[in-house]
Formats: C-alpha cells, structure tokens, sequence
C-alpha cells in the first residue's frame, strides 16, 4: 500500500503508470467530451481523464453549424501525446464510426439512406452521410445529364448505396436508382390507370425525326409522324414545337413495356371515307403538288387527301425526265383520276391524261402515207430516230433505209442531226410508236422489175464485177438489183469469166426465176445463149441441111440486128 502522506519516488511512477495506462485504453475509441471553450476556429473539449483536445469547427457539421460551451459532443480519441499534453481528437471519425455501423446494416439490408452532396470531386461528388464520406458518380446523380447540380447541394436527400468497403473506407451510392424506382411506382399507377382509346392532354417534351415524345404526367408517349395528321407531314416540327400542350389519344398501350402509342390525326374525322364515289375514275381535278420524289410527285386534293403522279403519267413525250423538271413543289396543277384504292388509302393520278394525246393527234393529221421531214435525233443498231412535230419521234427501221441494200450498209449514209424525209408507214396510238420509211419516198424498183415474167429478155447494166459473179441493174440507176452467177455468165466454160466485163457494160439476160419474198430476181447469160441457139436453129437451119452451126447462128444474128435496124 502506498503511503499518501509522504509518498516516495517508486509510489509517484505507479500512480503515474495507473494514470497513463487508464487512458490508453481510450486511444482509437469514441468518447462524450464536453466543450469548454471555443478559440478561434477550435473548440476546446474536455474528455475527462486529465485530458482536453481541440476538434477544428468544420468537423461539427457542413453548412451553419453552431457549437457553444457546455455541450456535450461525441469524439474519436485517436492518441494521447502525454500526461500533461493535449489528446489529438477528431469529431470526423467519431461521427464516422457511427455511421459505418448504421450504414452497414442499410447495405445489407438495401435501405435507402439519407445524405448531404456537398463537395465536387473528379468524376463526381461527395456525399456526407451523417459523417461517413461516399463518392457519387456523376452517371448516378440524375435520370438524365444535369447541367447545373447546384440546386440539389446541401439538401437532404436519400441515396442507395451501391458499393462499401470498411477496411479501404470506400462507399459508392447512387441519387438515380432512387429516381427510377420512384419514377417506375409512379408510371406503373399511371399506366394502370389508362385504357386504349381514351383521350388525354400532355405536353409535348421531345420532337425527333419520326414523331414527338408527349409526357402524359410522369410517363412519356410516342405520337408518331404519321399520327399527327391525315395529310403528309414532312417532319414532326412543322405541326408541333416543344413545350405545347396537345390533345390525344392512346393507340396502343403495353403495360408489359410501358410503351404507349398515341396519335392526334384519330380525334378528327377520315378524309378517306367516301373517297371512291368524291373522286371517280375519270374525273379531273384541281390540286397542289405537295412533295416531288424520284418516281413521281405528290397532289393533295385536299386536306389529307393526296394522290401520286407518276413520272410515267406526267408527259406524253418526256420520258426517263425526273419528275422535279416537270412540276415544281406548291405547283397548282390539273390532273385526272387513274385509279382509287381505298382500303390501301392510295390515289393514282395522271398530268398526261388533261392534255391532248400528241400521238393521236399527229395520227389525225398525218395519215399513212404521208411524207414528213425532220431531224435524226438518234442512231441505234436497229434503225433511226426522227423528231417529228408536236415533241414525238418516228423510227425508221433498217430494212425501210434502201430498197437494194442492206440496212447494215445504208444507215451509213445517215448522221446525227441531219434533216431527212421520209414517209408514214404505220401510227399506233396504244403503243406510242410512228413507223417511217425513207426507201418508200422512191418507187419499189421491183414493182418493175416483177411486171417481167420468167423466159422475159432484159437488158442489164454491169454495176460491180465480183469474183464470182457480176452485179446488174435492170433498168436506171436506181431500179431493181441483181446477180449473175459465174457459171450463168457464158455457155461455153472458157468464157465464164467475170473479168471480161467492165462496170458500165450493156448485158442482155434471161430471167429465168423471180421470187417476190426474197425481192430477187434471177438472170442467166448462159439460158439466154441457149435460148437463142434453139431459136436459130429452129429458124434457119434443121439437122439434115446440112448447114454448120456457125452459118445457123451467123444467119441467127443478121437477122437480129436488122430486126434491132
């Protein structure tokens, strides 16, 4: 036992020893001190145990927080430096501690738990959930991006927390998942509370290329582009801007998806009833060109009323023309009904069919046979082009170029541009065709040269000397064509040859066939010395004359040239 009243130097260190050694069991444990004193930014807290700290201001709290003498606080000890010195206190760590408990227990449990934002950091903000720091995310604050998150700073509000760990002082909670839940309850009770064809108000939140979103209290619908209105709309803007307040109704509702479909245009009467008996077949109407495409342009004939032009039905003579050269958009134009398909919603509409029919019209003033001029607008491998008047075309086939030559070897003779003349041979008013023939401006050379029969005699001009044989013509220049074989060119063998022939020479022949299909007439030199051998001797001499075939033919000949005389 130590004695009290003249204590020694060994009882002094036990006391001492007791004293520290009952205080150090407080170091890392949260005690209730109270305040003694506030200094500047520090209030002086006495824990008791011989010892005071100083705890910065800041620590009790964020925002306006007041602390005055004589309360009673909660701190962390985190050492005690001495004795006689002051014990290194933090009211931080104490609330802290507090926390982590509670919270830990809210995690496990998946409570919503109630914090403070109160600072920025990279990536996010810090949330000061009665004492412990968390991290939040800045995909986790809202919904949808906030530009200014200054509103929501210093405010109680709940949190999840999303991810804890104790021993890294690590918590993530998140403001958004509170948001969707809350915002799901509410468009579940919505929802429930909305019926296919019922009619309500909303405000239009969103406009997109395909339609507009229409917030209906809590929860959004889609009012497609093509719910708007009958008539065709362009784009969702050009009947509604963001913040107005519409009137629809609900299409189609998927309480599964919570998807709504909406539409306006069903609050106003179809335009498409009655639509067969107001615009018959036939009918010709007034209407506006409203949109042009590449396979045709768009009439309205009246509010939500359109039909489509197509480029086919645009112009009688325009053809492969883009519709954008014909019609202009806001153009009034005047079409006719085509045809009406109301279950399809669709009218076919004709800009052609009020104008007058060119070819029906060159058809009346140029009937066959008539001869026409105009210019080569086109050579193909099968013939010519020829604009005719009112913007139409006539063709010319290659077998109506020449009467004599092929239609390869005549179409040489013809250009690009240059005027020629030629003769209706054929108009077909249905099929949109003009058929010309330029050989037809002559006389069909054969038409003079069939009169001769079989067995008739003509006389030939030599016009080209081939190897096997030669060309002739029978009659002028221009008359019927024809060709004589090497073997018909002489009876005798040693004179069948071509060479002996000059182009220009006189040539008497013997037609012995003609073919009126074919256009050919055959001749023979040959049957035609034949001929005129039998003749001879028929004529001057007989078998028992006694006369040389040479006397019969001589005699044969005299007579002929003083019959010519």
């Amino acid at each position: 036992m130590t004695n009290s009243a003249n204590p020694s130097r060994d009882d002094f260190a036990a006391l001492l020893d007791e004293s520290l050694g009952q205080s150090t069991r407080f170091e890392g444990r949260v005690v209730t001190g109270r305040v003694i004193a506030i200094e500047s930014d520090f209030a002086i807290v006495d824990i008791g145990l011989k010892a005071e700290g100083r705890v910065p201001l800041k620590e009790f709290g964020h925002g306006s927080v007041e602390v005055k003498i004589g309360d009673g606080v909660e701190v962390f000890i985190d050492r005690i430096e001495n004795a006689m010195g002051e014990a290194i206190l933090s009211r931080d760590k104490a609330r802290r501690e507090e926390s982590w408990e509670k919270l830990e227990k809210a995690y496990e449990a998946n409570e919503r738990v109630e914090g403070v934002i109160f600072g920025r950091v990279k990536g996010g903000f810090t949330v000061d959930l009665s004492g412990a720091v968390a991290f939040l995310p800045g995909s986790q604050v809202d919904i949808r991006p906030l530009r200014d998150i200054t509103p929501l700073m210093n405010i109680p509000q709940p949190f999840q927390i999303l991810k804890m760990d104790r021993r890294r002082g690590n918590i993530v909670v998140s403001r958004r998942v509170i948001l969707e839940e809350t915002r799901a309850e509410q468009r579940a009770d919505l929802i429930s509370s909305l019926k296919e064809g019922q009619v309500v108000d909303g405000v239009v939140k969103n406009i997109t290329d395909y339609g507009a979103f229409v917030d209906l209290g809590g929860i959004d619908g889609l009012l497609h582009v093509t719910d708007i209105s009958w008539k065709r709309i362009g784009h969702p803007s050009e009947a509604l801007t963001i913040g107005q307040t519409v009137k629809v109704q609900i299409i189609r509702l998927n309480p599964d998806t919570q998807r709504i479909s909406l539409g306006m245009k069903q609050l106003e009467a179809d335009p498409w009833e009655g639509v067969a008996a107001k615009y018959p077949v036939g009918a010709k109407l007034s209407g506006r060109v409203t949109n042009i495409t590449d396979y045709g342009a768009f009439v309205e004939l009246e509010s939500g009323i359109e039909g489509l032009v197509h480029v086919s039905e645009m112009s009688w003579t325009k053809k492969n023309v883009h519709p954008g050269k014909i019609v202009s958009t806001s153009q009034e134009v005047e079409v006719a009904v085509l045809e009406v398909d109301p279950e399809k919603r669709r009218i076919s509409l004709g800009l052609k069919q009020c104008l007058a029919n060119p070819w029906e019209s060159f058809a009346d003033s140029h009937p066959v046979g008539t001869q026409v001029e105009g210019e080569i607008k086109n050579i193909t491998e099968f013939g010519l082009f020829i604009g005719l008047d009112s913007d139409v075309d006539g063709m010319v086939h290659m077998s109506d170029l020449d009467w004599n030559r092929t239609g390869e070897e005549a179409i040489q003779d013809y250009k690009k541009g240059v005027v020629v003349k030629a003769v209706v041979l054929d108009v077909d008013t249905k099929k949109e065709r003009i058929s010309l023939g330029i050989k037809q401006l002559e006389k069909d050379p054969f038409t003079n040269a069939s009169a001769k029969k079989k067995g008739d005699i003509v006389t030939c001009t030599v016009a080209a000397v081939q190897e096997n044989g030669i060309e002739v013509t029978i009659g002028g220049d221009n008359d019927m064509r024809a060709f004589i074989r090497r073997s018909d060119l002489a009876r005798d063998r040693g004179d069948q040859r071509p060479e002996r022939f000059a182009v220009g020479d006189k040539v008497d022949a013997l037609i012995t066939g003609t073919d009126r299909a074919t256009r050919k007439i055959t001749l023979s030199i040959k049957q035609l010395e034949i001929t005129e051998e039998k003749a001879a001797v028929a004529e001057f001499g007989s078998s028992d004359s006694g006369a040389s075939l040479g006397d019969i033919l001589g005699a044969a000949m005299r007579a002929k040239e003083d019959k010519k005389k």
